[in-house]
């Protein structure tokens, strides 16, 4: 944590804008269960417009869909029933656009509906196209406007794809924004065992920053401080800075990207990764885990070696060849990601033995590795 910084990076430092993602809460968006707040829309919009107007793309990122539709239904607490959620969802999910398309109408934006869930970016063709439609709306002007489809995600509705706030970085690593901006209620991150006030920088997100991060007690917002420090993480590693501020704040986004922010900003660190590695990083929910001995795990983070049978040890889940596992040591805490070659029921065949053993018990076979150098990413 970088200490007497100022409130936001310096303009200078703020790269030409290219393309942000701005991720929205319920809480910023409504003035209480399915109310709302439409004058401070509007002045988000008028903030998107003249982005738009200075050639940077937005993407933006809402929730609300639930809420409004508890909020029609006359309903005053989050239902706990999957598919109760994914009936207000379907009756909030048509409010919601048309509540952005009013507040893109006066500078003649349109706003295009795009809704995820988590297979359409774990799935190599779709995440694929998910980034063809994003680039093709780019080039058409219009303003994509995401949402978990919440009214077919039965699973994921009880995890809420990291309750917006990782679906956001999800998309900022998928179309390889420079930044993404969290507006809630909440000014950014407080040290409240601490100074009491906003860290303006976050320079490493470190045990003591998910230390100061704490949940949410609304009955239409899902998450909190917790899930916003996640997303953070994962989209700082992929190359992209992040804001986490008060979208009830005036101008906002112009106070942000004018270095006047009284936010929190967390530092990108290093350059992207090639995009095949962040997608296996970032983007898959692994079935399995191979564990490997400490000679493995060395060759693997030291070495840039692929993973060979001579440093597995064992494994556990269900996984075929070519599905996506995790990599752990013997201590169980997993450091890699990549692409299987066996299933795990060869790995007890396998585990220990060298290339020419294995030769001998697939004869013909010509790739070995477990995995591959060129599918694995370390975590």
């Amino acid at each position: 944590m970088q200490k007497n910084a100022p409130s936001s990076p310096p303009v200078a430092t703020i790269a030409p804008l290219r393309r942000i993602v701005v991720k929205l809460g319920t809480g910023v968006l409504t003035s209480g269960v399915g109310q709302l707040n439409e004058q401070r829309i509007g002045a988000i919009c008028t903030q998107i417009a003249g982005l738009r107007r200075r050639g940077t793309e937005v993407i933006v990122v809402t929730s609300g869909a639930i809420g409004l539709g508890m909020g029609r239904l006359g309903l005053a607490k989050r239902p706990k029933e999957v598919t109760k959620k994914q009936a207000c969802a379907a009756i909030g999910q048509s409010l919601l656009m048309q509540m952005w398309q009013r507040g893109f109408d006066p500078h003649g934006l349109i706003a295009a509906q795009v809704l995820l869930i988590h297979d359409d970016l774990r799935v190599r063709s779709r995440y694929l196209a998910a980034r063809q439609t994003f680039a093709r709306l780019f080039d058409y002007g219009a303003v994509p406007v995401v949402n978990e489809n919440d009214t077919v995600s039965a699973a994921e509705i009880m995890i809420k794809f990291g309750e917006n706030d990782t679906l956001s970085a999800l998309v900022a690593s998928l179309v390889q924004a420079q930044y993404l901006v969290i507006l809630s209620v909440a000014p950014g991150l407080i040290d409240l065992k601490g100074t009491g006030q906003v860290v303006p920088v976050v320079e490493k997100i470190t045990s003591e920053i998910e230390a100061m991060a704490g949940g949410t007690s609304s009955e239409t917002a899902v998450g909190g401080m917790v899930s916003k420090i996640s997303a953070a993480k994962l989209a700082t590693k992929s190359g992209c800075g992040v804001f986490i501020a008060s979208g009830t704040e005036p101008d906002i986004l112009d106070k942000l990207f004018s270095g006047r922010s009284p936010g929190t900003f967390f530092v990108p660190s290093g350059l992207p990764m090639e995009s095949r590695k962040r997608w296996l990083a970032y983007f898959q929910r692994p079935t399995g885990t191979i564990i490997v001995n400490a000679g493995a795990a060395r060759a693997l983070r030291d070495g840039g070696k692929s993973l060979l049978a001579v440093g597995v040890t064992g494994a556990n889940g269900e996984f075929a060849a070519s599905d996506i596992v995790n990599v752990a040591g013997a201590d169980g805490a997993v450091f890699a990601r990549g692409v299987a070659a066996f299933d795990e029921e060869e790995i007890p065949r396998i585990a220990g033995k060298s290339t020419d053993e294995l030769r001998s018990l697939f004869p013909g076979r010509r790739h070995l590795e477990v995995v591959h150098r060129d599918n694995l990413v370390l975590l």
